[in-house]
């Protein structure tokens, strides 16, 4: 973390949470996570204890983008819930406080792996750990949506033809260059959409394993981090994101497996990890596996393309920025590798 008031008004954060959060105290102080592209985050420290604020960037927005204000929501109604998740405190709507919508959560002290061949711990804890982020997953795409509240947090039905439509026109919006491996998906994609089976359900939208805090003890989930992207929707886009996710370089600006030895690691194989999924949910063998990846490469390639775009313009959350939008043609080419290998 780096401790920074460049992009925080801590006096006028401290006046204001003395005002709207029970129990606050004074002095503030705050630290940026240096992780994260897209929310800044930070950790509060007061008289009263720890807390963490995500808020949206400053400058100009991409409609609909850095929905911090949809992230509250979520947390809200997981509260208590199969699926563990930090306390939602406060939700400012009032731009003129910080200069943007924030909301403050708990601080939950955990254990986060970033590498997910996981050098941290011994080769036969590793499975171990896997299986709680596939047992959250499932629990996650289990929920009752209606029970929890969340009927209208998305749209039911055509989720990937509609996510296409999205992230496609959110990449044109952010685009710098033409980059011939986007064309071929753009074309691809909406040709090689499936139909949706089955109901829609949460899905949190940037499952990977560095997004997910275990407790300091065990490998019990204690908190489901990120809920930026999430909607109803899918949930084989959370699969297959973290699966894309693994295939990405091990020295990469995130972290995968590609290259290495899942047996000697001691994690599991993709398909280990699909089939687990499979018997965890009660449901049938994934057919065209291969667009599911594919679009999951593309969206995180548009993703990476808005970052590029923001920290072009000045106003990224973080000095990686450009390195991040530098990705962009990396997976998007990956992306028609994995359909070119089924083909």
């Amino acid at each position: 973390m780096t401790r920074t008031s460049q992009q925080l008004d801590v006096a006028s954060l401290a006046g204001y949470l003395e005002n709207h959060l029970p129990g606050f105290e004074g002095p503030l102080d705050a630290e940026k996570f240096a992780g994260g592209q897209s929310n800044p985050t930070f950790l509060l420290q007061s008289r009263s204890g720890r807390y963490v604020l995500r808020r949206q960037p400053l400058g100009e927005l991409l409609k609909s983008a850095h929905a911090v204000d949809r992230e509250f929501r979520i947390l809200t109604a997981l509260s208590g819930t199969a699926v563990p998740v930090a306390r939602p405190y406060h939700l400012c709507v009032d731009r003129d406080v910080i200069g943007s919508m924030f909301y403050v959560m708990s601080f939950e002290d955990g254990r986060i792996f970033w590498n997910p061949a996981l050098p941290e711990l011994p080769r036969p804890d590793r499975a171990d750990c896997y299986d709680a982020v596939l047992q959250t997953m499932a629990a996650l795409h289990d929920i009752d949506v209606e029970a929890a509240g969340l009927a209208d947090y998305g749209r039911p039905g055509s989720y990937f033809e509609r996510q296409i439509g999205v992230w496609t026109k959110q990449y044109r919006a952010a685009e710098t260059e033409r980059l011939d491996a986007m064309e071929t998906l753009i074309g691809w994609l909406p040709r090689a959409c499936p139909e949706d089976a089955g109901p829609s359900t949460l899905v949190h939208g940037d499952f990977r394993i560095d997004n997910v805090m275990f407790e300091r003890d065990s490998y019990r989930v204690k908190a489901v981090l990120d809920w930026e992207l999430s909607t109803l929707g899918n949930p084989l886009a959370d699969l297959a994101y973290f699966c894309m996710c693994l295939r990405l370089p091990s020295d990469g600006l995130v972290p995968g497996l590609a290259g290495q030895d899942r047996a000697a690691l001691g994690v599991p194989q993709e398909a280990e990890i699909v089939a687990r999924y499979c018997e965890l949910r009660g449901i049938e063998p994934i057919r065209d596996w291969h667009f599911y990846l594919a679009f999951s490469f593309f969206r995180l390639a548009a993703i990476a393309q808005g970052v590029k775009a923001r920290a072009l313009k000045g106003n990224a959350s973080s000095t990686a920025a450009l390195r991040v939008g530098d990705m962009t043609r990396a997976l998007a080419e990956e992306a028609v590798r994995v359909i070119n290998a089924h083909a």
